[in-house]
């Protein structure tokens, strides 16, 4: 079984039973990857570009991945990716917009922005297991990065 496990997954959502959620089904699709959580916008920006409280962290590490909820407090989730994709070190970054909108704008907005895929959330955690094995696969396993990204 493929496993990667050297680069660090970011998940930004500010709701804890969703963020525990999404970390059981990372889990119990033996994603190794570290996760690193952000609650808001603003923890989000300061992770990827080594600001605020992560001043001291490599700006160039970058994540293999980011799954992005929209509803954020302090800067939403459109925000940030319309900051990641405005930055020459963050553009090609794959961001997943992992959210409960079901809001038609939201996901029109999501790929104008530059997403690169939206899921909605299942509410049930077997389809949502499903959903992370599907994400682990693509994103993680055969999706391939620029040389100057992965």
């Amino acid at each position: 079984m493929l496993l990667m496990s050297d680069k660090v997954i970011l998940l930004v959502e500010d709701n804890p039973d969703d963020e525990a959620l999404t970390l059981r089904a990372l889990k119990k699709n033996n994603v190794v990857n570290e996760v690193v959580v952000a609650r808001d916008g603003v923890e989000a920006l300061d992770f990827l570009f080594a600001t605020g409280s992560y001043a001291g962290r490599d700006a160039t590490d970058i994540p293999q991945l980011v799954l992005l909820d929209l509803k954020l407090p302090k800067i939403d989730g459109l925000e940030v990716l319309k900051r990641l994709r405005s930055d020459e070190r963050t553009r090609l970054l794959p961001v997943v917009i992992l959210t409960s909108s079901k809001e038609q704008q939201d996901m029109l907005d999501g790929y104008g922005f530059g997403a690169n895929s939206y899921i909605r959330k299942p509410v049930d955690f077997a389809r949502f297991v499903q959903a992370v094995e599907q994400l682990k696969l693509y994103w993680l396993v055969l999706n391939e990065l620029p040389a100057r990204m992965g």
